[in-house]
C-alpha cells in the first residue's frame, strides 16, 4: 500500500478516506487486512490524530472497515455491502439540494406529526430550547446552521422513535441547504427583501409555526407546518435554478 502526504484540501479527513477507499477497492488492502496504526497513518498522510480518527470513523460508518478491541482496524469481510450514504461533497448543485429537500419531506413531515402526538415534557422542552437557540443565533446574524440542524434533530428525537433521530444524525448538518450552497436564496418578495437577515427571519417564522403546533400537540398542524417549511425551502432553491441545472 502506498500512502502519500496530502495536499492543501478543504477537508483533510475526506482525502484520507478517499485514499484508503481506493486502496481497498483496488485490492491492495485485501479483505481482513489490518490498517496501518494511527501513528503510521499520521506520519504517512502528514495529518493529526483527530483527522485520522475522523477518517476511520467515516470508513467504519461506510461499512468498509471494522474495529477489534485492542487489535486495531481491519478491512471489512464484505466491503461491497456498503450502506446507503449521501456524500456531502456531492451536494454542490442546486439540483442535488432540491432532491435532498424532497427526501426530507418524506421523513420530517411525519416526524413532526409524531412529535406532536408523542412528545413528553422533556422532549418538548428540548424543542422549545432548540427554537430559542436558533432565534438567538439568527438575531446575532449568525448563519445558525448548527442551531437549525439541532431544531430538526430535537423534533426527530421527540417522536420517541430512535430511527428518526438516527436518520437525521446520519444525514448530518449538510442537510441545511445554505451550508451546501454558498449563496442565499431569493426572498421572493417577502417583507424586508434585500435586507440583511431577512431570509433568517423567514426561517424563524416557519420554525415557530412548527414548534407551536408540536407544543400544542396538534399533529395535523405540525405535519402541515413542517410540510410548508420544507416546500418553501425547496421552492426557494428551485427558484435559483436555471434550465438544465
Amino acid at each position: 500500500m502506498l500512502l502519500r502526504p496530502l495536499g492543501q484540501a478543504r477537508n483533510r479527513a475526506s482525502e484520507v478516506v478517499e485514499q484508503l477507499t481506493a486502496e481497498i477497492a483496488s485490492g491492495r488492502l485485501v479483505l481482513g487486512a489490518q490498517l496501518p496504526t494511527e501513528q503510521e497513518m499520521m506520519a504517512a498522510f502528514g495529518v493529526s490524530r483527530s483527522v485520522v480518527r475522523e477518517a476511520v470513523a467515516a470508513l467504519r460508518a461506510d461499512g468498509l472497515v471494522t474495529t477489534r478491541q485492542g487489535l486495531g482496524c481491519f478491512v471489512a469481510s464484505d466491503p461491497a455491502r456498503r450502506p446507503f450514504r449521501i456524500d456531502p461533497d456531492g451536494l454542490g448543485s442546486l439540483r442535488d439540494v432540491v432532491d435532498l429537500m424532497e427526501l426530507r419531506l418524506a421523513v420530517e413531515v411525519e416526524a413532526a406529526g409524531l412529535a406532536a402526538e408523542r412528545g413528553d415534557a422533556r422532549a418538548l422542552r428540548a424543542v422549545r430550547q432548540a427554537l430559542a437557540a436558533f432565534e438567538a443565533a439568527a438575531g446575532r446574524g449568525d448563519s445558525s446552521v448548527g442551531e437549525d440542524f439541532a431544531f430538526h434533530s430535537a423534533i426527530a428525537a421527540a417522536t420517541g422513535n430512535s430511527q428518526f433521530a438516527r436518520f437525521l444524525e446520519y444525514l448530518g448538518r449538510f442537510i441545511i441547504p445554505r451550508q451546501s450552497i454558498r449563496v442565499q436564496p431569493p426572498h421572493h418578495g417577502e417583507p424586508g427583501q434585500g435586507e440583511p437577515g431577512a431570509y433568517l427571519r423567514m426561517l424563524e417564522a416557519e420554525h415557530r409555526a412548527i414548534a407551536a403546533a408540536i407544543l400544542a400537540h396538534d399533529a395535523a398542524g405540525a405535519r402541515l407546518a413542517m410540510r410548508d417549511h420544507l416546500l418553501r425551502s425547496r421552492e426557494r432553491y428551485r427558484g435559483m435554478m436555471t434550465p438544465g441545472r
